[in-house]
């Protein structure tokens, strides 16, 4: 071999876990969980068969990556709205709190429904406690701690007000059309702001 070509790296562990992730995702999507095949996986992937058992070991192991990859992402879509906004700006940082939770479903509506609805976790944890509660808790809990609004158990209102959210974005079909998902976002932030007796500026 010429000295002026070097050879092929190996990819990461953790890129080739992304991709092998992201193929799954594709299939699991068009063709369903139990259509899809370990082998197909591993060709949408461009890997040995052999590389998906250094990562995984079943399609349901894939399955719960991809739950924890789809509520990380969300999470980042959250923090980063939120950290958009003025330090002093509680009223706005509670408002990107629910557009951003709130677009991140919606927005990977299809890989939510498969991997929390079609075939959904052992426990019901999820909707009492997640990333997405602990952060939301954190922040009524710091507002409060500012007095930009009255809030006596955190805790208990970042759970009922993530689990409003949830069912509403979780419902089929919504906030598909622009204008529709516009209307929706609307409306949730206003329900969080009235929840927390803010101003909603919706009549």
């Amino acid at each position: 071999m010429p000295a002026n070509v070097s050879k092929p790296r190996t990819k990461p562990p953790e890129e080739r876990r992304d991709e092998l992730m992201t193929s799954a995702e594709r299939l699991f999507l068009e063709r369903g969980l139990e259509q899809t095949t370990i082998e197909e996986i591993t060709t949408g992937a461009g890997v040995a068969k052999g590389t998906f058992y250094l990562h995984f070991s079943s399609k349901a192991d894939v399955l719960q990556a991809l739950r924890a990859r789809f509520v990380q992402g969300v999470l980042d879509g959250i923090v980063t709205a939120v950290e958009g906004r003025r330090q002093e700006d509680w009223h706005g940082k509670l408002a990107a709190w629910s557009t951003a939770c709130a677009t991140g479903y919606l927005d990977a509506a299809g890989l939510h429904h498969l991997a929390f609805v079609a075939a959904p976790p052992a426990t019901r944890e999820g909707l009492s406690r997640n990333i997405l509660i602990d952060h939301l808790n954190e922040l009524l809990a710091a507002g409060a701690g500012e007095n930009a609004w009255s809030v006596s158990d955190p805790g208990f209102t970042a759970v009922f007000l993530f689990n409003a959210l949830h069912g509403v974005v979780n419902q089929p079909g919504i906030g598909e059309a622009p204008s529709d998902r516009a209307e929706l976002l609307r409306a949730i932030e206003a329900h969080f702001l009235r929840a927390l007796d803010l101003p909603s500026g919706v009549d």
